[in-house]
């Protein structure tokens, strides 16, 4: 099967920093912490590395790795940075025909500092990822069993509707991760294409940024799913979903979605682990256990995976727990793709993992059912 991923290029700066010589401030009521930087002063590393990544080439490595015959779609500039993904992505089997060079901008960089729980504070400098244009986009690129679009960055966001159209026009399943900013800026745009997408995968913080827009449509609350004994009552099922004071019900907010268009819903949601909603009601899989060197690039693990392991027919169920699989082994290492895993060696741990990582379901109109996985499993 052929994929094409679309997005991000990046070359990762990471700063592997002891807790102890860097401090934290946490805040007692919100999931956010702040790094502090003392100013004129230099803070010993651990360690510091270059890696590639960006979330097109992150995607392009999970899905060559995968099996899949992939190229990638990608802005780059006219400078070494570029000479590095390039070289990566052929290390990688991906095909480079279809990324594209610009001597406007640099290609896009970040740094990266890890610290204490190793949730990466990154800066970013986009560069040439903001500078693809409609222009750019080749029908040949379209002839592909898959297209995964992940954030576009600044100008290039008015680039989505066109690419979803003309992967959809080709018979391609669309999936696509789109970024907090492209949510955010242009989300009429977004809501517009919404019809032409297979899989929408965000993480919990996009699908709160939504919520002001969809209560104008749908309205605030909704009904609650039934929550388990053992869930939090902040889990995304007792929370549901909430911004600037508007909160709407798991079961609403995934409903509203789906009515926009999109066959499938995947929404991450840290240790509280992942959920996957489509016509038939809602899954959730729990997050898997895994000591924790690096958090970026979880999400672009996960939505990828689950993306190439639905397009090659695995149920929905085993690709969700292959997605939640990949991720915890991107997230066992500094960088975004050294734990990426190959097609083999995630099947098996998919297969060895049905009891640890159950399944639950809810319907959309009765109590929800634990699933352990064999023959109950949902196809």
């Amino acid at each position: 099967m052929k994929a094409l991923t679309v997005g991000g290029a990046m070359i990762d700066t990471i700063a592997l920093i002891d807790s102890d010589r860097i401090e934290r401030m946490a805040l007692s009521n919100a999931d956010t912490g702040f790094l502090l930087l003392e100013e004129g002063r230099k803070t010993e590393a651990r360690d510091i590395s270059a890696h590639c990544g960006g979330g097109a080439v992150n995607a392009a490595v999970a899905m060559a790795r995968l099996g899949l015959d992939t190229a990638s779609l990608i802005k780059l500039g006219q400078d070494r940075r570029a000479e590095q993904v390039l070289t990566r992505l052929s290390d990688e089997g991906v095909s480079t025909r279809f990324a594209l060079r610009d001597g406007r901008l640099p290609t896009g960089a970040s740094v990266m500092v890890a610290a204490h729980d190793r949730n990466a504070a990154i800066f970013t400098f986009r560069g040439a990822n903001t500078l693809l244009a409609p222009s750019d986009l080749r029908d040949d690129a379209f002839a592909t069993d898959l297209v995964y679009i992940s954030g576009l960055s600044n100008e290039s966001a008015a680039c989505f509707g066109e690419l979803v159209r003309r992967a959809a026009a080709a018979g391609a399943m669309v999936a696509t991760n789109p970024g907090l900013r492209q949510l955010t800026a242009r989300q009429d745009a977004f809501y517009d294409c919404l019809d032409g997408v297979s899989i929408l995968s965000i993480n919990r913080a996009e699908g709160d940024a939504l919520v002001p827009s969809l209560i104008s449509e749908f309205g605030e609350g909704g009904t609650a799913l039934p929550l388990d004994a053992d869930q939090p009552p902040l889990s995304l099922i007792g929370r549901g979903f909430t911004s600037g004071g508007f909160q709407m019900s798991a079961r609403a907010f995934f409903q509203a979605i789906l009515s926009r268009g999109p066959a499938m819903v995947l929404v991450t949601a840290g240790r509280d682990g992942s959920y996957l909603a489509d016509a038939d009601g809602l899954r959730h899989c729990p997050v898997m256990e895994v000591e924790v060197a690096g958090t970026a690039g979880a999400g672009d693990a996960f939505g990828s995976t689950f993306a190439a392991l639905t397009c090659q027919g695995m149920p929905v169920d085993d690709a969700l727990r292959g997605a939640a699989i990949n991720a915890a082994s991107v997230v066992a290492h500094i960088d975004t793709q050294t734990g990426l895993l190959d097609h083999a060696t995630l099947t098996d741990r998919i297969a060895a993992s049905r009891k640890s990582l159950p399944i639950r379901f809810w319907s959309w109109d009765e109590a929800g059912r634990e699933q352990h996985g064999g023959e109950g499993d949902h196809a």
